[in-house]
């Protein structure tokens, strides 16, 4: 069953929004010059972390700005901002595949955050969202919608070669990989991605940007919550939900496809999608090890 043209168009193998966003646009990124970007296939969680990092406004509420302002998308400009004359540090939401990005990031100069969720977990979000927003075609069969994301036919395209991407790509970027599970130790995380990008808070600050990157904190705040542009984004945030909505059949379904796509990446995954954290992520980084997963990425520039 192929998307409908009225809410997707296909540019490069790639699914994009038709109203938000042009084929001669998603070309001119190749040439945008890099300082600081951030992307990501997908959290709102991330975007806030990243931004109380950055901003003491925002930490401390002196500023009243919505997080799709400081952290927006570079695929669909959604505010018509001037993205090229941003002052840095300029972070960036998006969910292009590797192939898409500036071609400026391949210099390693820029950050990049990779977060992955439990794929399961992530079409069971996304069948929920789709049928929330009113630019995405709703499908109130979620087996029907299933077949639609293992096939690559929604937005965003395949999750599957997304990651694929990004993983087998990793060498030519300067990136970190972190898992949606993982991040559930939210002072470890935010702890982390401080190290990966060179920012140092003090405890004061560590507290603030913890307290305030909570699920309860964020889903209450519409300047994180999307709540203006796109409704309250936040549902639930449950690690291993898909199991209040896949059938014994959709999750053979979902295994079978898995293992046949990533078979081939035996060696760098380590990964049961049975299981709530999604496992591992095998990088040559002198020593072997064993990395954490997840769909975003963020990327830095001087």
């Amino acid at each position: 069953m192929e998307p409908s043209e009225e809410f997707l168009f296909k540019h490069k193998g790639f699914y994009f929004l038709p109203d938000l966003v042009t084929h001669e646009y998603i070309d001119s990124l190749e040439d945008f010059e890099i300082r600081q970007l951030f992307s990501f296939p997908g959290t709102v969680w991330t975007q806030n972390i990243l931004s109380l990092i950055y901003h003491e406004g925002h930490r401390d509420g002196t500023e009243n700005m919505e997080i799709i302002d400081r952290v927006p998308w570079l695929e669909y400009n959604i505010r018509n901002m001037d993205y090229v004359h941003r002052p840095s540090p300029r972070l960036f939401a998006t969910h292009l595949p590797y192939y898409l990005v500036p071609r400026d990031l391949k210099n390693r100069r820029a950050k990049v955050i990779y977060v992955a969720r439990n794929p399961k977990d992530v079409v069971v979000s996304y069948f929920h969202f789709s049928n929330l927003l009113l630019k995405l075609e709703t499908i109130p069969d979620f087996n029907i919608f299933l077949e639609r994301f293992l096939a690559g036919k929604i937005l965003a395209g395949s999750w599957l070669d997304h990651i694929r991407g990004w993983s087998t790509h990793r060498d030519d970027f300067n990136i970190l990989f972190l898992t949606y599970e993982e991040m559930k130790d939210l002072r470890g995380a935010v702890l982390e991605i401080c190290k990966f990008l060179g920012k140092q808070l003090n405890e004061k600050e560590l507290d603030v940007v913890v307290e305030k990157s909570t699920f309860d904190q964020m889903k209450t705040d519409p300047r994180t919550n999307y709540e203006s542009t796109l409704g309250n984004l936040l549902e639930r945030g449950i690690v291993g939900d898909w199991k209040n909505t896949m059938t014994v059949a959709q999750n053979e379904r979902f295994d079978n496809v898995f293992k046949e796509k990533m078979k081939d990446l035996s060696s760098m995954f380590n990964w049961d999608t049975n299981d709530d954290i999604q496992a591992g992520f095998q990088l040559e980084r002198g020593e072997s090890a064993l990395k954490r997963m997840k769909v975003c990425v963020c990327l830095q520039c001087s």
